[in-house]
C-alpha cells in the first residue's frame, strides 16, 4: 500500500487491510488474482494518463507548441501516435531504455535521479513508476488497435452537503467499450473551479473551504470528465431564514439556494440606489439633478412596497424605450461581433455597428438577431452583418468565434485536441467548421455579395476523414453539402428545443444587470463550470423563449425581482457571499459609461477624433478611435469574442487618472461647466452641496456629509468655485462614483 491509501497488487492470494479512523477499525478483505499472468500495456490507455495526470502535456511544460528542452508531447494527449514517436525516436534514444529501464531519462528525470525543470513529479517506486518502468522493459509497445477505450467516468460520491474543513475522497470508475468497469482514481486529474471553496489534491481528496456557496470538483481520464458539487452552508445552528416578499420566480429560486446556505438576503436598496442602478444598467446614463428630484419626492408621495414597485417598474419601461438604451445594448453587442474599423473600413464598420443599433432600437426578437448573423447573405451594403465574414475569414474562426458569442461554449480548444474540462472533440470542433467552409465574397456591378460558393470538403486533421457538418452535441450530419449549410446552423441554434442559446441570452443579461453570470465566466459554459443556480437559469430561459426571445421583457422580468432590488449592504450572513445573490455587488461601469458620467457631472463633453463634437462615448462605434481614458478603463479593441478582453476590475492605473488628470480637472474647472454655473446661480451653500449629491450620486446628502461640505465652503469662502470643485473632485474619487452597486 501506498502513502496515499492505493493498494498494489504483488502477488495472488487472500489479504486484509485494516483501516483505522476515528476510533474505529474496519477490516477490508482483499483477494487478487492473475498476477501471473501476462499484462498487455496499452501507449494510450496505460501511458497517456500518466502524462496526463501530472501535468507533462499540458501548455506551460512539454505540450507548449515548442516543447521544453526538446521534448515536445501533444496538448492533453491529443495525439498518442506523436507522443509515443516522441519518446521513442527523439533525444538519441535516451529518453527510454529497455535494457534498463532505470536509466530512462522518462523515470530519470520525473523521478528526480536527474535535473528536471519541472520538479519531481513521480515517486520512485509508486505504481505509476512501476507502470512506465514495466512499460519500457516490455520495449515500449504501442498496444492492439481495436483495443477497448474509455466512453464515460463517474464520481462518486456525485455530491455532498459538507461543513468547514471537512474532507471527502472521490472515487471515479471508468467504463470501457467492452463494459468493463475500472477505479481510475490514481490515475485521473482533478481540478477544483473555486479554491476558496473545495481544494483537490492529485489523489482526489477534497477539503471544504470556509466561505458559504457551492463548488464543483472536476475529474477526468482519457478524454471523459465528471463532476462531484459540493454544497457549503453557512455554520450557524440556531440560522432562522426569513420569509421575504416573492416578486416573481426570480426569488422564489434565489431564496430557495440562500436558504440551503444559511444566508439572509439584504434588505430592499432605497430609491436612490434603485434609480442610480438602473439608469446606468439601461442606458449607461446617470440621471439628471431633476430626474432624480422628480423619482425621489414619489418615496414621500406614493409609500408602501406594491407602491414603490411599481413606480420602480414605470422607471424601467422609461429607461426601455430611451435611446441610451440601443446605444448601451450596441456598443456590447459590437464588441462580441467585432466591429473593428482596421478590418471593415469606416464604411463597413459603421453599418455593421448601425445593423445592430437597429436591431435593439426597434426591439428585434434575439433569434431573429442572431440568426441575421450567422445566416448573413446577399449584397453587403444591403445585409451589413455579412461584414462579420470580414473580420473573421477562417471557417474555424468563425465556428469558434458564433459558439462563444451565441451559445457561450469555448471550442478553440478542440481545434488541435480533445477540450480538456469538457466533452468537444475534434470531430465536434471541425463538424462546426464545415457550416462556414463554403461561405466567401464575389463581386459583383453593385457591390460585394456574401453567398454560399464552392463547398470544400471539411478533414480531421489527424485521421483525414472527411467531417460533414453537424451542430455541437449532436452526431448526424446536419445537411447534405449542396446549399447553404449556414441557414440550418442558425435554425438549430436558435430554436426552443435548442436551450444554450436562450440560456446563454439569459446568463449574458443576467451578468450585465449584476456584475456576475450565474455561469461565470458568461463564455465559459461546460460541464466543469456549472450555474451557481442552475434551477434559476433554466427558469430564466424559459422565460425569454415564452416571451418570444423579448431581451426588454427578460429586463423587465429580472428588474422587478427583489433579488436585483437588494441593497448592497451586507449583513452578518452574507457578507463573504458574491455567488447566490444574496445582495448586489459593487461593479465596474464600462470605460465610455464612466467617462459619459465624468462628462455630465461636469458639463463639459468630450471631444473625439474625427467625430462631430458633443458625441457620447457610448455612441462611439469605431474601437480604434484613440483616447487615453478609455484604454486605460479597458475598452477592447475588438480583436476577440471573449468578454474578458474589457477590462471590468480596478488597476492602480485608474485610481491614478481620476485622482491626477489634468483633463478630468479642467472640465470641473471649466468656466462653462456646470460647477461654475451652479456657483453662480446658487448662493446657498446648503442648496449648491444637495444639487452636487444629486448629480454625483442621484442621492441627498446625509445630513454629516451636508455639514462637513459646507464646513469646507464656508472656510474657503474666498474662493467658493475652487472649493467647489475641490468639493466635486472628492465626489468624483469615490467608489460610489466610480461604481455602480
Amino acid at each position: 500500500m501506498s502513502e496515499d491509501g492505493v493498494l498494489h497488487a504483488i502477488g495472488d492470494g487472500v489479504a486484509t487491510v485494516s483501516v483505522a479512523v476515528a476510533g474505529r477499525t474496519f477490516d477490508v478483505a482483499v483477494t487478487v488474482q492473475g498476477t501471473q499472468e501476462p499484462r498487455s500495456l496499452h501507449f494510450t490507455h496505460d501511458i497517456e494518463p500518466i502524462l496526463s495526470r501530472f501535468g507533462c502535456n499540458t501548455s506551460g511544460c512539454h505540450g507548449k507548441a515548442e516543447g521544453q528542452n526538446g521534448f515536445k508531447l501533444s496538448v492533453f494527449g491529443f495525439d498518442p501516435d506523436a507522443d509515443r514517436s516522441s519518446l521513442l525516436s527523439e533525444g538519441r534514444g535516451r529518453r527510454v531504455f529497455p535494457a534498463a529501464p532505470e536509466r530512462s531519462l522518462l523515470l530519470q528525470k520525473a523521478a528526480g535521479g536527474m535535473p528536471h525543470g519541472g520538479g519531481v513529479r513521480i515517486r520512485r517506486g509508486s505504481g505509476e513508476y512501476r507502470l512506465l518502468r514495466e512499460w519500457i522493459a516490455a520495449g515500449m509497445p504501442a498496444g492492439e488497435e481495436e483495443a477497448p477505450h474509455v466512453v464515460s467516468v463517474e464520481l462518486t460520491p456525485a455530491e455532498r452537503r459538507m461543513k468547514p474543513n471537512d474532507t471527502q475522497q472521490l472515487r471515479l470508475i471508468a467504463t470501457w467499450s467492452d463494459g468493463r468497469t475500472a477505479d481510475v482514481t490514481s490515475h485521473a486529474r482533478f481540478q477544483s473551479n473555486s479554491d476558496a471553496l473545495a481544494r483537490v489534491d492529485e489523489f482526489g481528496h477534497v477539503t471544504a473551504g470556509d466561505t458559504p456557496g457551492e463548488a464543483a470538483v472536476m475529474a477526468s481520464y482519457m478524454g471523459a470528465v465528471d463532476v462531484f458539487h459540493l454544497l457549503l452552508p453557512r455554520m450557524d445552528e440556531n440560522f432562522q431564514f426569513t420569509q421575504r416578499p416573492v416578486r416573481n420566480f426570480i426569488d422564489e429560486h434565489v431564496d430557495r439556494r440562500l436558504k440551503k446556505l444559511n444566508i439572509s438576503p439584504s434588505e430592499l436598496c432605497s430609491d436612490a440606489e434603485f434609480l442610480r442602478r438602473v439608469s446606468l444598467d439601461l442606458t449607461g446614463t446617470l440621471p439628471t439633478e431633476e430626474e432624480a428630484r422628480r423619482f425621489l419626492a414619489g418615496s414621500v408621495t406614493e409609500a408602501g412596497e406594491a407602491t414603490s414597485a411599481a413606480r420602480r417598474a414605470r422607471l424601467v419601461n422609461e429607461l426601455l424605450e430611451r435611446p441610451e438604451f440601443a446605444d448601451l445594448q450596441a456598443l456590447r453587442w459590437a464588441d462580441l461581433l467585432r466591429v473593428d474599423r482596421q478590418k471593415l473600413g469606416h464604411k463597413g464598420a459603421w453599418e455593421f455597428y448601425r445593423w445592430i443599433h437597429e436591431s435593439f432600437a426597434t426591439s428585434q426578437p434575439l433569434d431573429e438577431f442572431a440568426a441575421g448573423v450567422i445566416a448573413a447573405e446577399g449584397l453587403l451594403h444591403r445585409n451589413p452583418p455579412g461584414n462579420l465574414y470580414k473580420v473573421i475569414t477562417d471557417p474555424g474562426d468563425m465556428a469558434s468565434t458564433l459558439s462563444q458569442v451565441f451559445l457561450g461554449i469555448r471550442i478553440e480548444c478542440a481545434r488541435c485536441h480533445h477540450h480538456p474540462f469538457d466533452r468537444w472533440s475534434q470531430t465536434d470542433y471541425y463538424g462546426m467548421q464545415a457550416f462556414f467552409t463554403q461561405t466567401g465574397f464575389k463581386a459583383t456591378p453593385r457591390g460585394q455579395m456574401i453567398a454560399a460558393l464552392k463547398n470544400t470538403p471539411t478533414r480531421h486533421p489527424r485521421t483525414k476523414e472527411v467531417i460533414f457538418a453537424h451542430p455541437l452535441g449532436t452526431e448526424n450530419p446536419a445537411a447534405s453539402p449542396e446549399g447553404d449549410r449556414r441557414r440550418i446552423l442558425a435554425d438549430w441554434l436558435t430554436s426552443p428545443e435548442n436551450p444554450a442559446f436562450a440560456r446563454n441570452i439569459a446568463n449574458r443579461t443576467w451578468a450585465w444587470l449584476f456584475g456576475r453570470g450565474i455561469i461565470n465566466p458568461v463564455d465559459d459554459v461546460r460541464l466543469t463550470n456549472p450555474p451557481s443556480n442552475p434551477e434559476l437559469l433554466d427558469a430564466l430561459a424559459a422565460s425569454l423563449i415564452d416571451s418570444g426571445y423579448d431581451l426588454k421583457q427578460l429586463i423587465r422580468t429580472i428588474t422587478a425581482s427583489r433579488t436585483y432590488q437588494l441593497s448592497s449592504a451586507p449583513n452578518e450572513t452574507n457578507l463573504h457571499d458574491e455567488q447566490n445573490w444574496s445582495r448586489s455587488l459593487f461593479r465596474q461601469v464600462e470605460a465610455e459609461v464612466l467617462l459619459d458620467a465624468v462628462c455630465q457631472v461636469s458639463g463639459i463633453p468630450e471631444k473625439f477624433e474625427g467625430l462631430p463634437a458633443g458625441g457620447r462615448a457610448i455612441e462611439l462605434w469605431d474601437s480604434r478611435v484613440p483616447h487615453y481614458f478609455l484604454r486605460v478603463f479597458g475598452r477592447p479593441l475588438r480583436v476577440s469574442a471573449c468578454e474578458c478582453e474589457r477590462i471590468t476590475e480596478p488597476t492602480v492605473s485608474q485610481v491614478l487618472h481620476v485622482l491626477n488628470s489634468p483633463e478630468i480637472h479642467a472640465k470641473l474647472a471649466h468656466e462653462n461647466g456646470r460647477l461654475a454655473r451652479l456657483v453662480e446661480q446658487q448662493p446657498d451653500d446648503g442648496a449648491l452641496v444637495e444639487s452636487l449629491y444629486l448629480r454625483f450620486y442621484s442621492r441627498f446628502p446625509e445630513s454629516e456629509e451636508r455639514a462637513a461640505a459646507v464646513e469646507y465652503l464656508t472656510a474657503h469662502s474666498s474662493d467658493r468655485r475652487r472649493a467647489v470643485e475641490d468639493v466635486a473632485w472628492s465626489m468624483m474619487n469615490t467608489i460610489e462614483f466610480l461604481m455602480n452597486h
